[in-house]
């Protein structure tokens, strides 16, 4: 999975200021033919993929249209688009990445992080065989030219007294597992929910996993769901029961993974179910190690942001506490 650098454009800054700030205190008033109020959600990726599986089964399961909302899922035209749909008004909530929570941010888009999908970063190196990271130099690793990427394995690198030239990058442009099973390198990059599933998919092996959070990377989890502040200002409420109906998706998806997958395959036929159904599998594993679903805390975000200012990622950063809210999880 290609944990892309994004660049949140100029028209974010633009369409965020221009955007007017509903009043505090009530819920917009707004409401579709069905009597239901309209939630726009912008996903992190161009086609489904198994980590939307909470919000596709509460949705069929009708706990959304409960709470009284009528929740449109739409995938974004690229993956550089999730926060330009965010932070313009043309979403209201979105599942993207704390760095692009991070990267908005730092240009003032009005967004936040209002749940953590998990507690964890389990990016990482991946290969076909157990490897010692001291042992690494002059080897080759499949890498996406991404900044994040290659900061969090420079970190790695770090600590083992390593540095990037000690090795050999090659570059993928969207996919770094045909990389490894071809051969090409002996190392590659990516998360265990990901890349490490297709590999046991369509390489038909376990492969050797070492966190980058075990060696000197920040144990940040990588997904967010984030909401415009606009939006969350004027819409309170129905924010709160946004995020309760996902939590009972949540819990349903991870009490039964088969019926979640059929549910899945359901609203999206044209899906790879073997890939996806080892995804979710892996995914849940990540999901069920929270203690809470959704909380977050400063600690969690302390790591991420500190390593995106020594990476120069950023020149600055605020206090962990402007980059998210546990405001509008259920009670």
């Amino acid at each position: 999975m290609k944990i892309r650098l994004r660049s949140v454009a100029a028209t974010v800054l633009t369409a965020a200021a221009t955007v007017g700030l509903v009043a505090c205190g009530g819920d917009s008033t707004e409401t579709t033919d069905n009597g239901l109020k309209p939630v726009r959600m912008i996903m992190e990726w161009p086609v489904a993929d198994a980590f939307w599986t909470p919000f596709v089964v509460a949705k069929d399961k009708g706990y959304y249209s409960d709470a009284g909302i009528d929740l449109t899922i739409t995938p974004p035209p690229t993956v550089a688009d999730t926060m330009k749909f965010l932070g313009t008004d043309e979403a209201d909530v979105a599942f993207t990445t704390t760095l692009d929570v991070l990267f908005a941010k730092d240009q003032d888009a009005p967004v936040v992080a209002i749940g953590s999908y998990g507690d964890s970063n389990n990016w990482g190196l991946i290969s076909r065989e157990p490897f010692d990271l001291a042992q690494v130099k002059g080897k080759t690793i499949g890498i996406y030219n991404d900044a994040w990427s290659k900061a969090q394995l420079t970190m790695m690198l770090d600590s083992v007294g390593l540095t990037l030239p000690d090795v050999q990058l090659v570059t993928a442009a969207d996919n770094t597992v045909p990389l490894l099973l071809e051969n090409k390198v002996d190392i590659i990059t990516g998360v265990t929910n990901a890349e490490s599933a297709e590999i046991r998919v369509n390489g038909g092996f376990e492969p050797f996993f070492m966190p980058a959070a075990e060696h000197g990377a920040p144990n940040a989890p990588i997904f967010v769901v984030a909401g415009n502040t606009s939006w969350l200002d004027g819409n309170q409420d129905t924010a709160k029961d946004f995020m309760a109906a996902t939590k009972k998706g949540l819990e349903d998806s991870l009490a039964d993974p088969a019926a979640a997958m059929e549910t899945f395959q359901k609203a999206y036929p044209d899906s790879d179910m073997a890939f996806i159904t080892d995804s979710w599998n892996a995914t849940t594993k990540i999901l069920e190690a929270q203690p809470q679903p959704f909380v977050q805390s400063d600690e969690q975000w302390k790591g991420l942001l500190d390593a995106a200012v020594a990476q120069d990622l950023v020149k600055s950063v605020d206090e962990p506490s402007a980059y998210w809210t546990d405001d509008y999880l259920p009670d």
